[in-house]
């Protein structure tokens, strides 16, 4: 006879199969008499699981709806973008499920077999968030994603494909360092055997990374820390636009609100300098009209001439209709 945990797993298979069984058809199911059935039944109750009981000759049980989730049944791929899932989800800016994320990540990580929990330990180690970002990104999958921090892991040297800015294509043997989540996108910060310098790789432009199967002794990164090495190689990209504005704000006020994606400088008591680079304007129009308060762009003129587009049309958006005037 099977021992009572897998028994109690096998009933709730069963009855989440069918809507209905009869009593003693499930417990010829589970080989075991009528009256150890219904000691299972009762310990799912115990548990959270609303399994109702139909008396009588042809009397049965069937699971009911109710609050308490069933177990999931997920393959390895699954179970791995789960608890990545988790692991952003406990990590990001949604206010109010960070700590019910921790737990839940938790909870999966400690069901998981060891060769899962391998790959999921190696990505929670081997990256470091960092909040700062547009909002939106592009995918990576997460093959790419597990290989690359097992690397990290393990101090193997990694060889993969990887498509540069400007699309140029070639193949990078790097010694892997960290992880870094930077807003929507993930970063390798690592060392390039080619460049013979430290670099940092997006995922979404890396393909087909491989182990080599070499060792190496990890090397002193150059910054003082993962996160900011991305960030460091981001601002000194070539931008189209660098926008320089006067705020009419405190500078505490405006660091609260835009510290992340800008440099702030002090005026005087009432006012700050915004130093952004921006490879679109939209996204300085936003965070401006974010902050709620007056300003003077101090440059470039495109932005003067943008603000100036979208404030008519958010004017003829405020306009009085035809129907409004009437009456």
């Amino acid at each position: 006879m099977a021992n009572t945990s897998s028994r109690t797993l096998r009933l709730l298979s069963l009855l989440q199969t069918h809507r209905y069984w009869p009593g003693t058809e499930l417990a010829d199911r589970l080989g075991v008499s009528v009256r150890t059935l219904r000691r299972d039944v009762d310990r799912l109750r115990e548990l959270g699981y609303p399994v109702e009981a139909h008396r009588g000759v042809d009397g049965g049980y069937q699971l009911a709806p109710g609050a308490a989730l069933p177990p999931l049944v997920v393959d390895d791929e699954e179970a791995v973008a789960l608890a990545v899932g988790l692991q952003a989800a406990a990590h990001g800016a949604v206010a109010g499920i960070q700590e019910s994320s921790i737990r839940a990540f938790t909870k999966v990580v400690q069901v998981m077999p060891p060769r899962l929990r391998r790959r999921v330990d190696a990505l929670h180690a081997m990256t470091v968030p960092a909040f700062w970002g547009d909002g939106a990104g592009p995918t990576v999958q997460a093959t790419i994603l597990t290989t690359v921090a097992q690397a990290c892991r393990d101090a193997e040297r990694l060889r993969f494909r990887y498509t540069a800015r400007d699309g140029q294509r070639t193949e990078r043997l790097v010694e892997p360092y960290r992880l870094v989540s930077l807003g929507r996108r993930w970063y390798l910060v690592g060392y390039d055997l080619t460049r013979h310098d430290w670099r940092s790789f997006r995922l979404d432009r890396l393909h087909d990374p491989v182990g080599t199967g070499a060792r190496f002794h990890p090397r002193q990164l150059p910054a003082e820390d993962p996160a900011t090495f991305v960030r460091t190689g981001i601002e000194n990209l070539p931008a189209p636009y660098r926008v320089e504005v006067l705020l009419h704000a405190p500078l505490a006020t405006a660091e609260s609100r835009l510290g992340r994606w800008a440099s702030l400088e002090y005026v005087d008591e009432r006012r700050c300098r915004m130093v952004m680079t921006a490879d679109t304007l939209d996204w300085p129009i936003m965070a401006l009209g974010s902050l709620g308060a007056e300003f003077e762009v101090l440059s470039p003129a495109e932005l003067v001439d943008q603000l100036r587009e979208w404030s008519e049309r958010f004017r003829r958006g405020t306009a009085p209709g035809p129907a409004d005037g009437a009456g």
